[in-house]
């Protein structure tokens, strides 16, 4: 059999680059040595996240893919659960990095809630610990273990993606892949390896350094019915995620962080609060690097993350129903890379943990300087 595209790996990146080709009228075919998307892609939050992203492309992109999730979405059915996001501060230092935010490019369409408004918005929010309330319009959040597989079978019915589960990539020499059910021909094959740096191209993706980071997650169930309208992150994420952190102003709040909650700090913890259909929410989440990360979720590291909750929200008689490790790709240096092994193969990694909120973007940039 042969294809225009080969796609290997099923995990969003791999999907979002099965789309753009698709949409480009190529015939697409998805490899993956799993029954169905197994990994990182439904082991997150399913939050399709903007503000708080990378100056520049990352972004940029992020903006993109969330435009193209607010067209899939519908049509694969897979439901929009919450949309925007509330980042609370709990210290002036965390007011200062969103004054500033405010002022950049990123910060359009951003604005500070009053207390009234994010109780309004949150309910379970603890208001007298609160000083400030960033609020984020751009946001979209979805359920990742549905939301995969819907859109897996949204591309074979409505593209005509073919998908060849259980099967394993051995050998990549575009055209001819190698496969442990038989060879393919493919003009171009774009691989989207995840974490895998060693079955594939390992002297190509050698050279950028990647590692790998575990997180813990969990599913908490609260004792009473409350409505979230939104994504919940706190006074640790401004000091994480890159589009306030790498503010001038962020720096006093890094310092801060270190001395009032260190131990949080040397947990890569920084808390995301979603919240399901079913009323359950989606917590998390702390970072640990390895090239072979431990398979083990030590329970002291998941209660540094139930107590930046608990400093958050008020949730008595909660409960924890799930918990979970992932893994992801990571490097120091950059957030993503391609490379081009020959004119007709690329391979695609997102090492930050943003996927789910750039693959679109990156897949259309990917497609489009293979086939204009």
């Amino acid at each position: 059999m042969s294809y225009d595209v080969a796609v290997v790996g099923a995990g969003i990146v791999g999907l979002a680059h099965a789309l753009a080709a698709a949409r480009k009228g190529r015939k697409v075919v998805v490899i993956d040595r799993d029954t169905q998307a197994n990994g990182a892609s439904i082991r997150n939050f399913g939050f399709v996240t903007v503000t708080g992203q990378e100056a520049g492309d990352c972004w940029r992109l992020a903006r993109r893919s969330r435009e193209i999730w607010g067209e899939v979405a519908p049509a694969a059915g897979i439901e929009i659960l919450q949309r925007g996001l509330v980042v609370t501060a709990r210290r002036p230092e965390s007011e200062a990095v969103i004054d500033a935010f405010l002022k950049t490019e990123m910060g359009a369409e951003c604005r500070r809630l009053t207390l009234d408004e994010a109780q309004e918005t949150i309910p379970a929010l603890r208001r007298d610990a609160l000083s400030g309330v960033l609020h984020s319009p751009h946001e979209v959040r979805v359920e990742s273990r549905t939301a995969i597989p819907r859109l897996a079978a949204w591309l074979a019915e409505a593209h005509g993606v073919a998908f060849r589960w259980s099967t394993s990539v051995t050998r990549v020499a575009t055209p001819r892949v190698e496969t442990s059910a038989g060879v393919l021909e493919a003009e171009t094959v774009i691989v989207c390896p995840g974490d895998d740096f060693v079955s594939l191209f390992p002297d190509r993706i050698a050279p950028y350094r990647a590692t790998r980071c575990k997180l813990q997650m969990m599913r908490v169930r609260p004792a009473a019915p409350v409505a979230f309208a939104a994504p919940v992150m706190s006074d640790l994420g401004l000091a994480r995620y890159k589009g306030y952190a790498d503010l001038p102003e962020a720096a006093a709040l890094k310092a801060r962080l270190d001395s009032d909650q260190a131990e949080h700090r040397a947990n890569g913890v920084h808390l995301i609060v979603v919240q399901s259909a079913d009323g359950s929410l989606v917590v998390g989440d702390s970072h640990h690097y390895d090239t072979t990360p431990d398979p083990f979720a030590p329970v002291a590291v998941r209660d540094l993350i139930l107590d930046e909750m608990d400093q958050v929200l008020d949730l008595p008689g909660r409960t924890i129903e799930e918990h979970w490790v992932g893994t992801y790709a990571s490097a120091a240096d950059r957030w993503r890379f391609t490379d081009a092994p020959d004119a007709a193969t690329r391979i695609v990694v997102v090492t930050a943990g943003c996927g789910a909120s750039t693959a679109f973007g990156i897949g259309e940039e990917t497609v489009s300087g293979l086939f204009g």
